[in-house]
């Protein structure tokens, strides 16, 4: 098996992999674990006393995959209160 067969044989799994990765099942798991995450994380952020919350997800469907989590500072409430 020459070099080019060994190359071809590679980008055809490299294809397979990909149309697994937007198959809709594996795209609705990781929206789900990614939402998991989200509420276990803020849950912790709140309980230590931080002013910071993840709110946003952003899911990459490639290879590799990547989920971004977008971190935002809450409001403070004591600062509005004294307006």
């Amino acid at each position: 098996m020459g070099i080019l067969d060994k190359a071809k044989g590679l980008s055809n799994k490299v294809i397979d992999k990909a149309g697994e990765f937007s198959s809709d099942e594996l795209i609705a798991d990781t929206i789900i674990k990614a939402v998991e995450k989200q509420e276990k994380v803020n849950k912790v952020l709140e309980a230590r006393g931080s002013k910071y919350r993840v709110a946003d997800i952003n899911l990459q469907m490639g290879i590799p995959p990547n989920v971004e989590f977008g971190i935002r500072r809450i409001s403070d409430e004591s600062s509005e209160d004294e307006d």
